[in-house]
């Protein structure tokens, strides 16, 4: 049975801060999502947000959450984040699956894509390696099923962050590939 309550989910999808995280949260409960991507998990409360309004809808045990992120490699340049240890340690409590996976979204995506299986939601970090995250596309179409959800996190002018849906077409494009069907081999 779900253990978050309705007002908590209220909170995390209307009133919480940054704002930019909301659509996250709309997007978790519009879905039911129980399986969530993350690429780039920064310091780690979005993830923790997302696990909590995905229990809205499912017991901790049905929750799968993926991250790949840098962790300890991270720099300063990256901007704020979590060691791996700490990560864990704060998301296995709130989720029953929880897959960290140190490095970058390429070689992160290169190693886990084919045991993820399908994800509800994708949620990509603005502070990403675009050289790394450019070639990473190609694994995410495999993820997808057809009611899935990929949102792409944006800087805007003033320093403002948006998280705005990617179209299929426009992942199949980043991809590479003809179109968004693609399977794992």
């Amino acid at each position: 049975m779900a253990t978050t309550s309705f007002w908590k989910s209220l909170y995390l999808a209307h009133l919480s801060k940054p704002s930019a995280g909301r659509t996250v949260y709309r997007a978790i409960l519009r879905l039911k999502a129980r399986k969530v991507l993350e690429l780039g998990v920064g310091t780690g409360q979005r993830a923790a947000r997302m696990i909590e309004a995905a229990a809205r809808f499912h017991a901790a045990e049905e929750i799968h959450y993926t991250g790949i992120d840098l962790f300890e490699a991270r720099k300063a340049s990256d901007g704020p984040g979590v060691s791996l240890k700490l990560a864990h340690r704060t998301l296995k409590s709130k989720a029953g699956k929880v897959r960290l996976v140190p490095g970058d979204p390429f070689a992160g995506l290169a190693r886990v894509a084919n045991n993820v299986g399908q994800v509800d939601l994708v949620v990509v970090s603005a502070r990403l390696d675009q050289s790394s995250l450019e070639k990473a596309w190609f694994y995410v179409p495999r993820l997808l099923h057809e009611n899935s959800i990929v949102l792409v996190e944006k800087t805007l002018a003033g320093g403002q962050i948006a998280l705005e849906p990617l179209p299929r077409a426009e992942i199949a494009e980043l991809a590479g590939t003809p179109s968004a069907g693609r399977r794992a081999a």
